[in-house]
């Protein structure tokens, strides 16, 4: 199978001693990577996820909330990479595993588009804290973990290879590449290929010739491959922009452009603007209660889909398929969740992206401390971090899926259908719903109805009993909201 980095065992004798304090603490050696792969994931997984600089602003700044207000998207982007920036080099250093964090897209919908609406931003804001702080203590207590535990060998497969598919797609759609048939076309065909069905523009084809030219780089395992890629194409799409002016709009959220002014100095208005209990006043303490859950469910499943993903392409879980240390993993993530509240900046979690620098052969948490350093530097050149367009660094998302596919692919029992079925649904209703937790939650929900169909009831954990019927409330809760 292809990948990038591999490790192969050896005997205590026989492995390569760590060099220096840096390697041991974070075990680079010892993972089978180097300082270099870890730089260049870094690197790789940063520029892949950099959009969110500009994009959460975008999504957080169009809410309005009870009164009237909006935030200031100027803030807003100092406190995305500020945060992004802080989490990320916590999970780096406490974590040791090469996952980047940053404001979740999907939660800052729901903040922007449900909570504000009923309340102030600072009520909206301390909601998400306290789902932070739920996350904390599950954590703490030891149900999240025992969650992850429950979950078995073939569906933590299917988590994986969904959000393989889930990354390929976010790629394709970011780039241009797939576009949706707007609802005046009266279709139920809900995607075409680019704008009307062709590929059309220059923009698309910097896509297009940075996905081959991964995918060569990769078959050739040329070191560096994805940040070779994303260098190269962004260079190209700079001249091409230059030569051929073209539309911002064609290009979406970053225009290759080199700033006029690249420095920027950070704006922190919005940070600690949070009001904890303030939103139940608002909305009552069964809606309150049920906005806090949704964000809470939305978080603790996404983040769990990304950790396990990421690790298992990352070659961290043992034989079990356990990662170790991954109380710290969790931890961690429910910080950063309280964290994006008290920042104004909406619910961080762990990104998907970060598939990107595990493709580049990151194994530690080193990686993470240079995709943190990076947003740290952001905060002071944001015009220069987001010159990057998507269509340079989305092909590393559609190579990075073809990976994950085929490392874990084989490893589902497609003879069990207890497994495979929901195993099925699992990877293709993440991709389809654009939804890490809805795929897990309809993966859950199956696996154990078919588990007691077939009579096999008691191989079904009790955590997954539980997760389960947390799910079916979960879906059933917007009918709950509209009755309260």
């Amino acid at each position: 199978m292809p990948t990038l980095a591999t490790s192969t065992a050896k005997s205590p004798e026989s492995a390569p001693q760590p060099s220096n304090a840096l390697d041991r603490y974070f075990r680079i050696t010892e993972r089978g990577s180097s300082l270099a792969r870890e730089i260049r994931g870094g690197v790789a997984t940063f520029f892949t996820m950099a959009y969110i600089i500009v994009l959460n602003p975008i999504i957080l700044s169009s809410g309005v909330d009870k009164y009237g207000h909006h935030l200031s998207a100027g803030q807003l982007a100092t406190a995305t990479v500020l945060t992004a920036a802080l989490t990320t080099l916590l999970m780096g250093v406490i974590g040791n595993v090469p996952i980047a964090l940053a404001a979740g897209l999907g939660v800052n919908t729901v903040v922007a588009l449900q909570l504000a609406p009923r309340m102030s931003w600072p009520d909206a804001m301390g909601m998400v804290v306290l789902a932070g702080i739920a996350i904390m203590l599950l954590v703490a207590t030891g149900l999240r973990e025992r969650v992850m535990a429950a979950v078995p060998t073939g569906l933590r497969k299917a988590i994986a290879i969904g959000i393989g598919l889930f990354i390929a797609l976010i790629g394709f759609v970011d780039s241009g590449f797939v576009t949706r048939i707007p609802d005046a076309a009266h279709t139920t065909v809900p995607v075409q290929l680019g704008g009307d069905g062709h590929l059309n523009g220059w923009p698309v084809l910097v896509f297009v010739l940075g996905t081959l030219l991964t995918l060569v780089l990769l078959v050739r395992r040329v070191p560096g491959a994805i940040l070779i890629s994303i260098a190269a194409m962004t260079v190209l799409a700079v001249v091409v922009d230059s030569v051929a002016h073209i539309a911002p709009l064609n290009w979406g959220l970053t225009v290759p452009k080199w700033p006029g002014n690249p420095v920027a100095l950070p704006d922190f208005g919005l940070v600690g603007k949070v009001s904890l209990f303030g939103g139940f006043k608002e909305v009552g303490v069964l809606t309150g209660v049920l906005f806090v859950f949704t964000v809470l469910l939305s978080c603790f499943f996404d983040a769990m889909g990304t950790i396990l993903g990421v690790s298992d392409e990352a070659k961290l879980l043992d034989e079990k398929g356990d990662l170790p240390g991954i109380n710290k993993v969790l931890m961690i993530d429910g910080i950063a969740t309280a964290a994006g509240g008290a920042t104004s900046c909406s619910a961080n979690t762990c990104f998907v992206e970060s598939t990107a620098g595990v493709g580049e052969g990151a194994r530690t948490g080193f990686a993470s401390v240079v995709t943190g350093a990076l947003f740290a530097v952001a905060l002071f050149l944001t015009p220069l971090a987001t010159m990057v367009p998507a269509q340079a660094a989305t092909p590393a998302l559609v190579a990075v899926g073809f990976l994950i596919l085929a490392n874990s692919i084989g490893d589902i029992d497609w003879a069990d259908f207890t497994i495979a079925v929901p195993a099925f649904l699992t990877m293709v209703i993440m991709p389809f719903t654009y939804s890490i937790t809805i795929g897990l939650g309809v993966g859950f929900i199956v696996y154990t109805l078919l588990s007691v169909a077939t009579g096999q009831w008691r191989r079904v954990p009790v955590p997954m009993y539980v997760v389960s019927a947390i799910f079916v409330f979960y879906f059933m809760m917007p009918a709950l909201q509209l009755t309260s």
